[in-house]
């Protein structure tokens, strides 16, 4: 198990990094929240999880135990992988998430991308009694960065990266960033899903 990665960080792309440690360098998935708080060419510790496959074997990146905790559980309901466990992550905290289950909330639920009226439900039956530890946890704060700056690119990436088209993601986000200046990453993500879940 590869339970975190200190070094520098080398490449950060669409929704993975690369850190180098010792001279090896190791991709790892993160949602954009995560991506956020990386600068290239400086150093960083994240916490990672390795999700092995019979045909792969991937690395998932953490800024916060919680975080990788609430990654763990999703996928402990069934039909629920990695993908649209990061997918929740991007679009809710895991105090978020723990409230939205544990109140049967499956109307914000459905809110993530993929993830339908069925999986919703199935969420909250199997952890409703399992997400009381990270209702009151209180999370991190998303990096604050002005939204004309680096924020419309990296919220349009983790649009794409969620399955929305481009060009649907880029004037969305160009109406989120219109209508709220000054959102973070995170803020911009949720407003733009939001904006889309309406459309």
């Amino acid at each position: 198990m590869i339970a975190s990665l200190h070094g520098d960080v080398i490449d950060i792309g669409l929704n993975t990094a690369v850190i180098e440690c010792t001279g090896v360098g190791y991709t790892f998935t993160a949602t954009p929240q995560t991506l956020a708080t990386l600068r290239r060419g400086e150093s960083a510790r994240v916490l990672t999880t390795l999700v092995v496959r019979e045909d792969a074997m991937n690395l998932y990146g953490f800024t916060d135990v919680s975080s990788r905790e609430m990654f763990a559980l999703l996928q402990s309901v069934s039909g629920l992988g990695p993908r649209l466990a990061l997918a929740a992550q991007s679009v809710f905290s895991p105090a978020e998430l723990a409230t939205a289950i544990a109140g049967g909330d499956a109307k914000s639920l459905q809110r993530i991308p993929g993830v339908g009226k069925r999986m919703a439900e199935r969420m909250i039956v199997d952890l409703r009694d399992k997400v009381g530890p990270y209702s009151s946890d209180p999370t991190p704060e998303s990096p604050m960065v002005s939204v004309n700056s680096v924020v419309p690119e990296q919220v349009i990436e983790a649009l794409v990266g969620l399955g929305f088209p481009e060009r649907t993601a880029g004037a969305t986000v160009a109406a989120v960033a219109e209508e709220n200046p000054g959102l973070d990453t995170a803020g911009a993500l949720r407003a733009a899903l939001a904006r889309l879940g309406r459309g």
